[in-house]
């Protein structure tokens, strides 16, 4: 079914609509759909079109290929080192992408299948239903970048997962397979690789059937507990910039450029 009007301002984004009452985001880009500067901030418009689309009973984001997202490109991570009024933009996109997906009354499921990082883990994580395959690769990579873990974790990890787990692969940047997401409940469910896009359909399909208005309610009400972790995630955020502005960063992003470990012991 053809993309209608109001959804076609977002070119980095390929959005149609699959089922009646479902809407579909695909992350569809070069480099295992790396999140380049025009993705990254429509992925923070299209929440509030979204909410306010009476059309729309039900989103489901996947990535297209062998990923769900690769995380931010590593152009527009350079960019925010060089320069600040590029930092400044972008800490703003990455506040509204959290917020506005938090806001957003309607369900969203996703689809979680090989690599997950970055913006694209935000929205993985924040998604009401995560669907995710047993292979799937979850890693928040902010600590060996040289940044705080700040575009989303705080707001969502602890609760999710607890305190305790939170910390571990925050801290350590240790990969999570989807088989060890859902054992630790950092999302809802596991299913074989081959399944997870028609498992995450299938979700979809059952919340675009439900009583709209109920559902939305209660995910109004149960998202209260990432408001109230507001001033937490603010604070992470803006850590986490401050370091874009650091020499670790620097180290971090050469490290990630030259395929090797980074060495902050370097200063």
């Amino acid at each position: 079914m053809p993309t209608d009007e109001i959804y076609a301002p977002f070119t980095a984004l390929r959005i149609d609509r699959p089922e009646d009452g479902i809407l579909r985001i695909v992350l569809d880009g070069p480099n295992l759909n790396a999140v380049g500067a025009d993705a990254h901030q429509q992925l923070c418009d299209v929440w509030p079109v979204i909410d306010r689309d009476p059309t729309v009973r039900a989103v489901l984001v996947r990535g297209e290929g062998r990923a769900f997202s690769a995380g931010g490109s590593f152009d527009l991570v350079e960019s925010m080192v060089e320069d600040p009024t590029v930092r400044t933009r972008v800490l703003r996109e990455a506040r509204d992408l959290v917020y506005n997906l938090v806001n957003c009354t309607t369900p969203v499921v996703s689809a979680i299948h090989g690599p997950c990082v970055g913006a694209g883990l935000a929205v993985a994580l924040l998604a009401d239903i995560s669907v995710a395959a047993r292979t799937a690769k979850i890693v928040d990579g902010h600590t060996r970048l040289g940044v705080a873990a700040g575009d989303h974790a705080a707001i969502c990890w602890p609760l999710l997962c607890g305190m305790a787990k939170a910390k571990y692969y925050l801290l350590t940047c240790e990969a999570i397979s989807g088989e060890e997401a859902e054992r630790i409940g950092l999302v809802s469910l596991v299913v074989d690789d081959e399944e997870v896009q028609d498992r995450a359909m299938t979700v979809a399909r059952k919340l675009a059937a439900g009583a709209p208005q109920a559902i939305a309610f209660t995910k109004l009400a149960l998202n209260n507990w990432y408001r109230s972790a507001g001033p937490t995630f603010d604070a992470s955020l803006a850590l986490e910039f401050y370091g874009f502005g650091h020499s670790e960063v620097r180290e971090g992003l050469a490290a990630h450029r030259e395929k090797r470990a980074p060495d902050f012991r370097r200063g």
